[in-house]
């Protein structure tokens, strides 16, 4: 399975955690509508079905990423 770099998926988490937020505070059709595309991403960059599942694959794989010189994150 491919995986995505690990500045994707931290990418993809914060999209989604904003998208969460402002979706709480306003509620619009519009951020559930993007919201659901982040997860429908990170479901698929994860190779997970749910949004919990995903995160947790996510978090795993950032947490197994170690920083390069110029600042990226590279998988060991």
């Amino acid at each position: 399975m491919l995986m995505a770099h690990p500045a994707v998926l931290k990418d993809l988490i914060e999209q989604y955690e904003t998208l969460q937020t402002l979706h709480a505070e306003r509620g619009t059709e519009e951020t559930r509508r993007r919201m659901e595309d982040v997860a429908y991403t990170l479901c698929v960059s994860t190779g997970t079905r749910d949004i919990d599942s995903a995160f947790l694959a996510a978090r795993r794989r950032l947490d197994s990423a170690v920083p390069a010189q110029d600042g990226t994150l590279l998988t060991t």
